[in-house]
C-alpha cells in the first residue's frame, strides 16, 4: 500500500525512480530499520542497498516487496539498476541530503536527470494505515502504564532526574524499544519552561509538568501530565482548570476538515478570555508518527491547512507564568470524519502529592 501510494505520487511528479535516504522515510517504507545505504524505488521493483551486517536480518524482517542486496562497490549496481529500467529522472530527498550527500550522488547519478522531490515522503506519512494506529496505540499504552506507576511511587523528595529515569527505565521494562524525546519532568518555577531540563534537585512546590513517551517498534507517542507537589491553591486549581478546559475543547474540535488554525483558536480564545492571554505560547499541536515533530501542526500559521482523516495529532495547550509555574496537559489523537478518537487513557483529574 505505502510503495503504491509512493509510484502514484511519482508519476505525478514525473519520476522514474526515487532515492531513498532518509533513516525515518527508509524505515518507513521497508518496515525496517538500518543506518547503512538507501532505497532505490522503480516503478515495477524496489531495493534496500546496504552491506553484509544487515541482510540476513532484513531479508527476514524487512518488507517483502524490497529485494535486499548488497554489492560491492555500490554504484555500478545502482547504475546498472537504473539502465536496465531506461530511467531517465531519478529523485532525491533534498530537505535530507547535506551539500557533500549531494554532490556525491551527483556523481553517481551521472547522466540523470535529478529532480528535488521535497516533502513528498513526509506528506505520505501523515497518514496512518490501521497497522500505524495499532503500534502508535501500544506505544501510548506503554506510557500511560508508565504515568500509573510513577504515581505509585511519586515522593516529594524525588529529584526531577529520578522522575524523569523512573518513567524511562519503566518504559523500557514495559516493552518500548526507546524514547521518543528526551523526557520533561519539570517542577515549581521551571514548570513554567514548557521545554525544560529535569534538574538534579529536589521536587519544588506546585507544579510538576512531565512531557514524555515511548517509542514502540519505531512508532512515537506523546503525552503530557502535570501534578501538584504539595497541595494546589485556588490560583493554581483555577489555571490548572483552564488548561484542562482547553484541552477538552480543542479535542473536541479534532475532525476531518476542520482548519487547524481554527483548532488552535478554540483552546487559544479560552486561554485568553481567562485572562492569561500571552501565556499559552506554542501551538496547540503537531502531528506524531515515526517522529516526533511530524505535519500537520494545529497552529495560527497554518493557513488553510485542514486535517484529514488518518492523522495522529497531540492536543496540549499550557499556561506559563514566567518565574512562577505552568501546567500543560497533552493527549494524542487520531483525526476520524466525525470526531477524533483519543489514544490516551491516564487520567487528568488534579492530583496532589503531599
Amino acid at each position: 500500500m505505502k510503495l503504491e501510494k509512493l509510484r502514484l505520487a511519482m508519476q505525478e511528479k514525473g519520476i522514474d525512480a526515487l532515492l531513498v535516504t532518509d533513516e525515518i522515510n527508509q524505515r518507513y517504507l521497508l518496515n525496517y530499520a538500518f543506518t547503512d545505504g538507501y532505497l532505490v524505488i522503480l516503478q515495477e521493483s524496489a531495493y534496500m542497498v546496504t552491506d553484509f551486517r544487515y541482510r540476513e536480518e532484513a531479508e527476514k524482517y524487512a518488507d517483502p516487496a524490497f529485494r535486499v542486496v548488497t554489492p560491492t562497490p555500490r554504484a555500478p549496481y545502482v547504475q546498472a539498476l537504473l539502465k536496465k529500467a531506461r530511467v531517465r529522472t531519478v529523485g532525491y530527498e533534498d530537505r535530507r541530503l547535506t551539500v557533500a550527500e549531494y554532490h556525491r550522488f551527483e556523481e553517481l547519478l551521472s547522466g540523470y536527470s535529478l529532480t528535488p522531490v521535497g516533502g513528498l515522503l513526509e506528506e505520505l506519512r501523515q497518514y496512518k494505515t490501521e497497522e500505524e494506529v495499532r503500534l502508535m496505540q501500544a506505544a501510548q499504552d506503554i506510557t500511560d502504564q508508565a504515568f500509573s506507576h510513577l504515581l505509585s511511587v511519586l515522593r516529594p523528595d524525588m529529584t526531577e532526574i529520578e522522575v524523569a529515569l523512573e518513567l524511562e527505565f519503566e518504559m523500557r521494562r514495559l516493552g518500548a524499544d526507546g524514547y521518543a524525546f528526551d523526557t520533561i519532568a519539570v517542577s515549581g518555577d521551571a514548570s513554567a519552561l514548557p521545554h525544560g531540563t529535569p534538574r538534579n534537585e529536589k521536587l519544588h512546590r506546585g507544579f510538576l509538568t512531565m512531557d514524555f513517551g515511548a517509542k514502540y517498534k519505531g512508532y512515537c507517542s506523546d503525552m503530557t501530565r502535570t501534578v501538584v507537589i504539595g497541595r494546589a491553591d485556588s490560583e493554581m486549581k483555577r489555571l490548572y482548570d483552564t488548561v484542562l478546559e482547553a484541552q477538552k475543547q480543542g479535542i473536541a474540535a479534532v475532525r476531518a476538515g476542520a482548519v487547524c488554525r481554527e483548532v488552535d483558536g478554540v483552546a487559544r480564545t479560552l486561554i485568553d478570555g481567562a485572562g492569561y492571554e500571552g501565556c499559552f505560547g506554542h501551538s496547540l499541536g503537531h502531528g506524531v508518527g515515526l517522529f516526533i515533530h511530524e505535519s500537520p501542526r494545529l497552529a495560527q500559521g497554518a493557513g488553510n491547512a485542514c486535517l484529514v482523516s488518518g492523522q495522529v495529532v497531540t492536543v496540549e495547550p499550557g499556561i506559563y507564568l514566567a518565574g512562577k509555574y505552568g501546567c500543560r496537559i497533552e493527549d494524542m489523537v487520531l483525526v476520524q470524519e466525525e470526531a477524533c478518537y483519543n489514544f490516551t487513557h491516564s487520567p487528568k483529574d488534579l492530583i496532589e502529592i503531599l
